[in-house]
């Protein structure tokens, strides 16, 4: 009698029903797997550079598309007000929506492209993840095996996107001066780097910038550092020190 009680789990599901039951999430994974392909055919140009300029702008495209969607996932009530504003540019995808936004129409460059093609690898590891268990517990063991790797790299990953979220911005004034930049490029990307740094989910762009000051006092301190030199780097790092958000 307890037997027939006894309710049996229920079945599990294959890769195709599991990804139409989760249709958002779905597209998301597709969305990013699209932004990985194209941002290796940038990195890696084999059909040559103009086609390698094209997978440069459908990888930021992609990147904007995955962004709005998870965007839309975490603020799904949409409102045209300054709080719901505010709110938004407190989210990572909001802030990687505006990055590609910036940079789309910009002159393609590697150290642009690859917190793009990072973010969206560690973002789908995981739903691959869940796809592969739709499977079955042992399906393809290479691939996660694979995951299972990137996985245990993602923090130093994490932090490898916050060298090029700040150092781009430098960049970008040298893209300016040499030409391959608009006037309003590094104003506008060094309001995407204040979003960065204030970002409640992501520290890793402000932890870097202390590990980087503590770097470089520690080096220019040395007795052995030419006078000039340390007085020109200490007042770098009062400027961009005053160029900080406050109240982080």
């Amino acid at each position: 009698m307890a037997d027939a009680n006894q309710q049996s789990p229920p079945p599990q599901l294959g890769p195709v029903q599991f990804l139409m039951s989760n249709k958002l999430e779905t597209a998301m994974w597709l969305s990013r797997l699209f932004t990985v392909y194209c941002s290796v055919m940038f990195i890696l140009p084999v059909l040559g550079p103009y086609a390698a300029a094209n997978f440069y702008q459908r990888a930021l495209l992609a990147n904007a598309l995955t962004s709005a969607l998870r965007l839309h996932q975490r603020l799904p009530r949409f409102q045209l007000s300054r709080a719901f504003l505010a709110q938004a540019l407190q989210e990572d995808s909001c802030h990687y929506l505006l990055y590609s936004l910036i940079l789309v129409n910009s002159y393609p460059i590697t150290m642009s492209i690859f917190p793009v093609f990072l973010f969206s690898l560690l973002h789908a590891t995981t739903y691959t993840k869940k796809v592969l268990d739709s499977m079955g517990p042992n399906s393809m063991m290479f691939i996660r095996n694979l995951l299972d790797k990137l996985t245990s790299n993602q923090q130093n990953i994490l932090k490898f996107i916050a060298c090029n979220e700040i150092f781009l911005m430098p960049a970008t004034v040298f893209m300016l001066f040499s030409g391959q930049g608009s006037l309003l490029l590094p104003f506008i990307y060094y309001r995407f780097l204040t979003l960065r740094y204030t970002s409640r989910r992501n520290p890793y762009c402000r932890t870097l910038f202390t590990e980087l000051r503590i770097l470089l006092e520690h080096f220019i301190m040395k007795p052995a550092c030419p006078a000039f030199f340390r007085r020109m780097c200490l007042s770098s790092i009062a400027f961009i020190s005053r160029l900080a958000p406050t109240g982080v």
